[in-house]
């Protein structure tokens, strides 16, 4: 099975210009492919997940990626699938934040021997001239066209502002660089970006002719893996600072079943072989196997193997398995704020971090959401010796309870 086939497979590939030449680029190993990101946080987040497993498959066949940071894009704002614009940041604040995203990054590509590069767009897009580009590029851009994307269409009911709207010239440019400096022939984006990726390979060919080779390939339901890792408490983050490991697994262990056998296909290394067999057979305990499979591979991927390891036992502790609880993420409480050894439910769970405020504890206890060692409490007013217990809020947040 060629590279082209197995992500066909995973469902990976949605749109293609090219879609005989990108084929036979990728098999051979000789396509130079180009993935942005721009850093509008100090953290990759699992939406990155999907374009960050394939640059690593597509690393593995043999093909040569370039991480694109949006340091100068993120000056602008992307205005795809937005319903407002987005905050500035301060060139301090996207500096830091580029800063981040290099060091997670080096978990999946590898950046040794000039196997893979990492640039950022604030090198040459900071130092243009209006007058130039608007020359130089903005003649082979038609604003009928631009206003007829869809992109550009949601936005324009809202406002849509001229800062926003040169964004796809920016993008577009991106790749006329990549292409002149890096000999870059392909370029990957979520399905929302395919407007802003069709004007960067339209460019290319008009500016330098048609013996000019670019590609583009949107990634399938990339609209959907934004949305994964969103959670009342925000994003599910890469950061352990910010997602602990053992919720990074909970959070995956935790998927729908219906999501469950997409998300090993998209963003796992498990041979597809292995999936498609698991897919023939999925009922009952055989869901709960899949996700507890999904939330190995994926902790393993992102934290490594011992950090996995515990966070799989931790699960079995907590799921009434063999595993033991010790790794579990856990909230400290004082005893001098117990009475007679027992602490105010509602408290507790404020001081475990499992709710903001006393106020949303009691909601939360009266709508039956809280469990204490497994067994249900709908008495906002009900006591608990809280040394060892474990706290439990829907099915997703946990903490086991030191008293010190």
């Amino acid at each position: 099975m060629t590279i082209f086939e197995e992500l066909k497979r995973r469902g990976l590939l949605a749109q293609l210009t090219d879609e005989k030449e990108i084929e036979e680029l990728i098999n051979a190993g000789k396509a130079t492919f180009y993935i942005g990101f721009d850093p509008t946080a100090d953290s990759l987040h699992v939406g990155h997940f999907m374009a960050l497993c394939l640059m690593k498959r597509l690393q593995e066949a043999g093909n040569k990626p370039i991480v694109l940071i949006g340091g100068g894009t993120a000056m602008i704002g992307d205005p795809s699938g937005k319903s407002d614009m987005r905050k500035m940041m301060t060139p301090e604040t996207i500096q830091h934040n580029v800063d981040c995203f290099r060091k997670q990054m080096s978990r999946f590509i590898d950046f040794a021997d000039d196997k893979a590069i990492i640039v950022n767009n604030a090198d040459w897009l900071m130092n243009l001239n209006y007058i130039s580009l608007l020359r130089e590029v903005g003649v082979h851009f038609s604003v009928n066209r631009m206003l007829s994307h869809e992109c550009y269409k949601q936005r324009m009911e809202r406002g849509l502002t001229f800062l926003e709207f040169n964004y796809m010239i920016m993008q577009s440019y991106d790749f006329l660089e990549l292409f002149q400096k890096y000999g870059c022939n392909m370029q990957f984006g979520g399905d929302d970006q395919w407007a802003n990726m069709l004007g960067g390979t339209e460019l290319i060919r008009r500016k330098l002719g048609k013996d000019a080779y670019a590609m583009t390939i949107t990634l399938l339901l990339n609209s959907e893996g934004k949305k994964m890792g969103k959670t009342e408490k925000g994003a599910v983050w890469l950061d352990a600072e910010k997602t602990s490991p053992y919720e990074f697994f909970q959070y995956w262990r935790n998927v729908a079943d219906a999501d469950v056998i997409k998300c090993l296909k998209m963003l796992t290394f498990v041979p597809i072989e292995q999936i498609e067999e698991m897919e023939q057979h999925m009922e009952g305990a055989e869901f709960n196997k899949a996700k507890e499979l999904l939330a190995y591979e994926l902790t393993k991927l992102v934290h490594g193997k011992e950090e996995a390891d515990k966070a799989l036992e931790s699960a079995k502790a907590l799921f009434g398995g063999n595993g033991s609880d010790e790794n579990m993420p856990t909230a400290e409480i004082s005893a001098d704020e117990l009475t007679d050894g027992r602490i105010g439910l509602l408290t507790a769970l404020v001081k475990a971090g499992l709710a903001p405020s006393i106020s949303e504890a009691r909601r939360l206890v009266q709508q039956g959401g809280i469990t204490v060692d497994d067994v249900k409490i709908s008495d906002p007013k009900a006591q608990i010796a809280p040394d060892g217990v474990i706290i439990r809020k829907g099915k997703k947040a946990f903490r086991k309870i030191i008293v010190k």
